[in-house]
């Protein structure tokens, strides 16, 4: 996908100490504005791998598109974990002890980080990064994260879990999942976008009109054909293909 994948997290449901704290991890490709993984976990490595993990079973491994995070270690190393391999260093036949293999990125690996810095609140400064990967092979303007975190205000307004100091706000892991897994199904096969209207040309009583077709993010990436209502999603067999 042209425009890379992004990770992100989204308001903690409790406040705790940080290990404790429960988020909604992202992943979102912006070109067909699809959300590919939402998963809810704490703040910590184990959390990072398995939205990498989500993720990488749902794109074209085999032409790996641009990953974007903010400045969180762990997407890093999970990264890593995922798209490496072991450099081995060849003996120099001198004294001392052998050079130790070392992880290295995968040469189709492409990754950048935005780094906000704040004082007081507020953003004073934002830094691109270029983790994995090269200039020459990373356009600057691909490097950012404005469409996550706009998905990540419409999580909140729609997902009641996610609002902390009220009645309503998620008190078990497996029913937080439960909501984001169905939020993120909405989404993608419900709700239109307008960035994603496709325009044609329509003929009524021999005038031409210029008119657009509205699409979810599931017909931009061509997976259906079709808006979904929220009766068909619901009662859909979830054991078959949804082509079928």
């Amino acid at each position: 996908m042209s425009c890379g994948l992004l990770f992100k997290k989204t308001v903690p449901r409790m406040e705790h100490e940080s290990e404790d704290e429960r988020w909604i991890w992202l992943s979102f490709a912006p070109e067909h504005r699809l959300i590919l993984a939402a998963y809810a976990g704490a703040m910590t490595q184990d959390a990072a791998d398995e939205i990498v993990k989500q993720t990488c079973m749902r794109i074209d491994e085999e032409n790996l598109p641009l990953f974007v995070t903010d400045g969180r270690k762990y997407y890093k190393q999970a990264l890593l974990d995922k798209y490496s391999y072991i450099a081995k260093f060849p003996r120099t036949g001198r004294r001392g002890r052998p050079r130790k293999t070392m992880q290295m990125p995968a040469p189709k690996l492409k990754y950048a980080q935005v780094v906000k810095e704040r004082e007081g609140g507020a953003i004073v400064n934002i830094e691109k990064r270029i983790i994995f990967g090269t200039f020459d092979d990373i356009n600057d303007t691909n490097i950012s994260t404005s469409h996550i975190e706009r998905e990540n205000l419409t999580l909140r307004q729609d997902n009641n879990r996610l609002t902390r100091k009220t009645l309503g706000y998620s008190k078990t892991d497996e029913w937080l999942q439960y909501h984001a897994t169905l939020q993120m199904t909405e989404h993608n096969f419900v709700r239109t976008h307008d960035s994603l209207k496709k325009p044609y040309k329509k003929q009524i009583k021999g005038k031409v009109w210029r008119k657009y077709k509205n699409q979810t993010p599931m017909m931009s990436a061509g997976i259906t054909d079709h808006i979904w209502t929220l009766k068909e999603l619901l009662t859909f067999p979830y054991h078959k293909n949804i082509n079928t």
